[in-house]
Formats: structure tokens, C-alpha cells, sequence
């Protein structure tokens, strides 16, 4: 035996020792690496998250809760500027006792529906860092609606104006029948249809 050979020898992993520890450190890497890279919940999820506390539960939906309000806040508040400045236009006095009617329910909708959809935010502000926030989540969540359906019924409302004054009471309640049955379907109906059967369909294993 050469003294090559025995140098190849001694500098190989030793039998059982050094590979099978390298082996456990290449496994070891490989399942801290994969459960850092996994994402802490999947985008757009809404329901529970495995790990995730209840506490952290309740900051998350109330954030997303909250940035939907302030999208559907700033519609409210242009549409009900528009409707406090229609009365002192040039041509308000041409509307009839319908149209008036009309502006009167469009008017006080919009006005219902910008303090259901800013009290959440208002209130977010006055109990920050309290714990009270599942209650306020709760809160707003029943608001959200509540000021949908003061916002549907005020966009349909002025929309039968705005018809009524150019082409008469007919079709300005024609489409304002389809701007809240739009707006009821799309916001309310296809929801609660879709979260039934959801609840309806058995929860597949895995």
C-alpha cells in the first residue's frame, strides 16, 4: 500500500459518522429553509389562519374591514356633495313634486350612508389600543351594511331624479329599479347565496 493511497483513505468521510451527519444537516436545512419560505396565509383568504391567534385574527379582519370603508366612504361623500349643492342650481326649480320627493329620500340616504361607512374609522380612532376591538369589529361590520343599503338606495334615488327631469316619471322609475336591484344582488343577494353553499358543501380531506 502506497502512502497516497493512504492518504485518499484517511481524508474520506468516515463510515456512518460524517455522511450521515451531513446527510441530517442537509434535512435540517432543508425543512427550516421550507418553513420559512412558506407564506403566513394565502392572499385574499379571510377565514381562519392555522397558527394565527385569535387576537391576530381580529387585527387583520378589522384592517381589511377598514380599507374597504375608506373606498366606499369617498363615493358616498361625492355623491352627497353633489346632492347639497343640486337645490341652489339654476334649473332646481323646474322639478316637479315627484323629483322633489326623490332628492328628498336621495339626500337623506347619502347622509345615512356617509355616517354608517366614517363612524368605523371615527370610532377606530377613539378606542385605539383598547380591548374592545372584536366588539368593534362586530360594529362596523353591521354599519358596512347598513350604510350599503342607505348607499344603493340614495344612487337609486338619484338616478330616478336626473331621469325624471328629462324624460318623466316612467322610465326614471324603470331605472331606478334596476340600479337598486343591481345594487342589491351585487352587494347582498349573490353574497349570502354564495356563503350558503359554501356552509352546504362538505369540506374535502387534505
Amino acid at each position: 500500500m502506497t502512502v497516497s493511497d493512504m492518504s485518499d483513505r484517511d481524508t474520506g468521510p468516515a463510515p456512518g459518522v460524517t455522511g450521515s451527519a451531513s446527510e441530517e444537516d442537509r434535512s435540517g436545512s432543508g425543512e427550516s429553509g421550507s418553513s420559512s419560505e412558506e407564506p403566513r396565509h394565502a392572499p385574499g383568504e379571510t377565514g381562519p389562519i392555522p397558527g394565527e391567534t385569535h387576537r391576530e385574527r381580529v387585527n387583520r379582519e378589522l384592517g381589511e374591514l377598514l380599507q374597504g370603508l375608506r373606498v366606499a366612504a369617498t363615493g358616498v361623500q361625492v355623491l352627497f356633495a353633489f346632492l347639497l349643492t343640486l337645490p341652489f342650481s339654476a334649473g332646481f326649480g323646474r322639478v316637479d313634486e315627484f323629483g322633489r320627493w326623490l332628492f328628498y329620500i336621495a339626500m337623506l340616504s347619502a347622509a345615512v350612508a356617509s355616517i354608517c361607512l366614517i363612524t368605523p374609522a371615527t370610532q377606530h380612532r377613539i378606542l385605539f389600543r383598547s380591548a374592545l376591538k372584536e366588539k368593534m369589529l362586530r360594529r362596523a361590520n353591521a354599519l358596512s351594511v347598513a350604510g350599503g343599503i342607505a348607499l344603493a338606495l340614495s344612487m337609486a334615488c338619484s338616478t330616478g331624479l336626473v331621469v325624471e327631469s328629462f324624460l318623466g316619471v316612467w322610465p326614471a322609475a324603470l331605472l331606478a329599479g334596476c340600479v337598486a336591484g343591481m345594487s342589491g344582488w351585487l352587494w347582498f343577494l349573490q353574497p349570502i347565496l354564495d356563503r350558503r353553499r359554501s356552509a352546504e358543501e362538505p369540506v374535502a380531506d387534505g
